[in-house]
């Protein structure tokens, strides 16, 4: 099983940017957690992150033509507001999981409503890193 692992805008900064909210683990650090456990249920992962709506956009686009079998996606702050990302994640129509490592559902009243998650299997909030990794499990079955 090979799943492609998206990453949205400031995700790069985990560890920098408002650590009280997100927590002093790096995005290095999440990679490597990730990479660990998937490696050790012999799935292979790809990770990609950009702060640019089209270039995620395009990474959607290129796991359609690349047969991923499965998708994860942070979109960040784009899960609030990016209608074209979410047209991308229901056109290539792979089963795709959205994670937040925060309970969105418990922010600002901006950060309540995710466009996103409707055409998306599943949403996980506020797990933290266990939230891919219950991703994962969940693409697996």
């Amino acid at each position: 099983m090979k799943i492609l692992i998206v990453n949205g805008p400031s995700l790069n900064f985990l560890g920098v940017r408002e650590t009280e909210v997100y927590g002093k683990t790096t995005y290095k650090e999440l990679i490597h957690q990730i990479e660990k456990y998937a490696h050790g249920k012999k799935i292979k992962t790809e990770f990609y992150q950009s702060n640019s709506e089209g270039d995620i956009i395009d990474k959607l686009q290129e796991a359609y033509i690349i047969q991923v079998d499965g998708i994860i996606i942070n979109p960040g702050a784009y899960a609030h507001y990016s209608y074209a990302i979410r047209d991308a994640i229901q056109s290539i129509n792979i089963k795709t999981v959205e994670v937040h490592l925060t309970d969105i559902y418990n922010r600002e009243d901006f950060r309540k409503v995710s466009v996103t998650a409707p055409v998306c299997e599943k949403c996980i909030v506020g797990k933290g890193i266990d939230g891919y990794i219950e991703a994962i499990q969940y693409l697996c079955k």
